[in-house]
């Protein structure tokens, strides 16, 4: 992970993404940006990071609210490096925001983390209806 001092911060290079952007569980008057049926359910920061960081982009991670979002366990933003500084394509894949939006929302259901999450969930409602 990689972090900025204020002599290489480009703002115009980074863009903002908070979990609220990808999160189908809001609406759009709550800062969702993508359409809900391509977003995830309550994704978090490092998941974030983590997509990015594994497709090879350059990303750090800060510790902020979005303005319209409430609850304190989807703190923070990921700032990701979208141009170099001759202003070219980091990743000709990624041109704009919405193309890290939607890759990110594809690709967090696929980690390990979330697969073994919804794995025992599914384990745990097995052993309920075999309990009844």
């Amino acid at each position: 992970m990689a972090y900025l001092t204020t002599n290489d911060a480009n703002k115009e290079r980074f863009v903002c993404i908070y979990p609220v952007y990808i999160n189908n569980k809001k609406k759009r008057a709550e800062g969702r940006r993508i359409a809900s049926e391509k977003a995830v359910e309550n994704p978090m920061c490092a998941e974030i990071r983590d997509v990015l960081t594994a497709a090879g982009m350059s990303v750090y991670v800060e510790n902020k609210t979005h303005p319209r979002e409430r609850d304190a366990q989807f703190r923070g933003r990921v700032r990701v490096q979208l141009k170099q500084e001759d202003g070219s394509l980091c990743q000709d894949r990624f041109s704009s925001r919405d193309d890290l939006m939607f890759y990110v929302a594809e690709m967090i259901p696929r980690l390990k983390t979330r697969a073994l999450q919804e794995g025992g969930e599914q384990q745990r409602g097995r052993r309920e209806r075999r309990n009844r």
